[in-house]
């Protein structure tokens, strides 16, 4: 150490030796120029001496300066090895530590050691496990953080693994790679995500070695922004993670299965095949103002969670459609569910049980999801009111078993009841889970229970009825891709004087060979349609013939007991009379 300050004194030294120098060869030469000749050849013989001086000294600083700069390279490789030697030190105790020293005694060590090490690092670190719980269910924060670091992690992290996701548009998900880090920002806050694994010293399971490591998502911030990001981002993170998964995944059409399926190993509740219907509200044949009042409707439901939350109901919503076979119930099914991008669950309740069994498939139930219960008026006998009319039927086919084999029905064992259905549609149990959308469908509304059917179980009544001129528009645009032809106005008016359902206008205006072009179709449309008129009319006027013949029936029935009732009433007084005439003799006989 003190050769290195002498060496820096003469470095000193010999940098003054120089400008001093300078100066005075300055002055000299200045000097010279105002004296005689004589003066000028002395101060010209002492600028030598000081420019052999000047170089003398600059050698002199040459020579100091190397020896400064190997001196200099001496002292870092020292102390490389002496910051080596205290890592190798400090992993030395670590391992003694770790091997040696007693567990109970780790926490608080550890504890006051990270207290100490707040003072000087101020930053914050939240982990997030892949697995949680007693069974190690996959963590759903951990896969909505996986989502929503999916496009950073593809544009910034250097090393990425591909993630195969089921039921997804986009099978393969790019993810960042152990020990990388990206950064984030929110509300003008920066932030810095890594993933990390840790793997075991000793491996619990030997045959599934590769489960054993834990990984976990590391976020690191400042804590001066704690309250920010503890609270808002996180949900923030979470949220839009989950909202990534539901744009992007695979929307499913499910069927219920029958409970005594529910056992079996990785055994579900509910099966299902992707939803590819192509129904949407642009080719539903409807009026397209009663389009537009179902479309607000929809939109308004999802995005009420709040104000469901405030008038304290549960977030569903019911829907009735009714009318009759053919008029597009099952369409209007898939538009919404195409419009809402929703799951559809087609329930069958001839499957299903009991009350018990019908709440545990409620559960089993997603959110954003459509929950069909079709043709409710054929599915179970709810309401009682055709329990006479199947207590009537079963005396038959007591008396006559052959009948019932001849008409190839299958006997329903479900324990399904009226109570049940309300509980499952506007109960306790209707609230388990938000946003879904409960959907009956009917041929014959009246059949069903009010109580059924009533405002806030089915909040929306919709009727699907038949074939308008608008709707027949939008067909001739969806299947002819025509917007106008002069037999519009025929089929106008034939439509307003005749009955006929969606579904056998666009039979008819499907082409059926190459050759049939628009007006080909909309010609067959026309015959269609008048013989549906003839046959409507004929329909109407056998109804009325027999209506007549039924009402001459009762009739003639209610004037044949009328008249069987007046026979009886006058047997009965002729009878009474006699009786009386009896008495009055026998009493005539005793007093004589």
């Amino acid at each position: 150490m003190c050769e290195l300050c002498c060496i820096e004194s003469l470095q000193i030294l010999g940098e003054e030796c120089i400008r001093e120098t300078k100066k005075e060869k300055g002055n000299s030469i200045t000097y010279s120029t105002r004296n005689n000749t004589q003066q000028s050849a002395q101060q010209f013989s002492i600028y030598n001496v000081d420019r052999n001086c000047y170089f003398i000294s600059k050698n002199f600083l040459l020579t100091i300066q190397r020896r400064f700069q190997k001196r200099k390279m001496m002292m870092k490789g020292e102390t490389w090895s002496q910051l080596g030697s205290l890592i190798a030190t400090a992993m030395f105790l670590w391992a003694m530590f770790d091997k040696y020293f007693p567990y109970h005694l780790r926490g608080p060590i550890i504890t006051y050691s990270k207290k100490l090490a707040s003072f000087v690092y101020p930053y914050i670190q939240i982990k997030f496990q892949e697995f949680t719980g007693e069974y190690l269910k996959r963590n759903e924060a951990y896969t909505a953080i996986e989502t929503y670091l999916s496009n950073k992690s593809s544009t910034e992290a250097k090393s990425l693994k591909a993630v195969v996701v089921r039921d997804s548009n986009q099978p393969v998900q790019l993810s960042m790679d152990e020990n990388e880090e990206i950064t984030d920002e929110f509300e003008g806050i920066k932030v810095w995500w890594a993933a990390m694994s840790i793997t075991p010293r000793t491996q619990s399971n030997p045959f599934y070695p590769e489960t054993e490591e834990k990984r976990y998502y590391k976020l690191t911030f400042h804590k001066s922004h704690r309250e920010i990001l503890c609270g808002r981002y996180i949900n923030h993170v979470l949220q839009e993670g989950k909202a990534i998964t539901v744009r992007n995944r695979q929307r499913k059409l499910c069927i219920n299965n029958p409970s005594q399926n529910w056992g079996g190993y990785k055994s579900r509740k509910w099966s299902h095949v992707t939803f590819e219907h192509p129904a949407s509200f642009d080719t539903l044949a409807m009026e397209s103002k009663k389009k537009e009042e179902i479309i607000d409707d929809l939109i308004k439901f999802s995005q009420g969670k709040e104000y469901y939350a405030k008038i304290g109901k549960a977030w569903k919503r019911g829907y009735l459609l009714y009318g009759p076979p053919g008029t597009g119930k099952s369409s209007m099914i898939a538009a919404m569910a195409n419009f809402m991008n929703y799951d559809i669950y087609d329930l069958e309740l001839t499957t299903v049980k009991d009350n018990t069994e019908l709440r545990r498939l409620l559960i089993e139930t997603t959110s954003k999801s459509i929950i069909v219960i079709e043709d409710i008026d054929c599915s179970l006998d709810l309401t009682g009111q055709r329990k006479k009319k199947k207590e009537q039927v079963n005396d038959e086919e007591k008396k006559d078993p052959a009948s019932k084999m001849a008409k190839g029905e299958e006997e329903s064992n479900s324990k399904v009841t009226l109570s049940g259905l309300l509980n499952f549609i506007d109960g306790l149990w209707s609230a388990c889970g938000g946003e879904r959308i409960i959907v009956f469908t009917t041929n014959y509304v009246d059949k069903l229970d009010p109580a059924l059917i009533r405002r806030g179980r089915m909040d929306k009544h919709i009727e699907m009825s038949y074939c308008g001129f608008e709707a027949f528009k939008v067909l001739a645009k969806n299947y002819l891709n025509i917007d106008s032809h002069p037999l519009f106005v025929t089929i106008g008016h034939l439509l307003e004087e005749t009955n006929i359902t969606p579904a056998d206008v666009a039979e008819n205006l499907m082409p059926k060979s190459l050759t049939d072009d628009a007006e080909t179709c909309l010609e067959k449309l026309i015959e269609a349609i008048k013989t549906a008129k003839e046959e409507a009319i004929k329909k109407a006027e056998e109804e009325a013939r027999l209506k007549a013949e039924k009402e001459e029936k009762e009739k003639q029935k209610t004037t044949q007991e009328d008249a069987k009732v007046d026979d009886e009433s006058l047997a009965k007084e002729v009878k009474e009379n006699g009786v009386e005439v009896v008495i009055e003799d026998k009493t005539l006989a005793k007093e004589k």
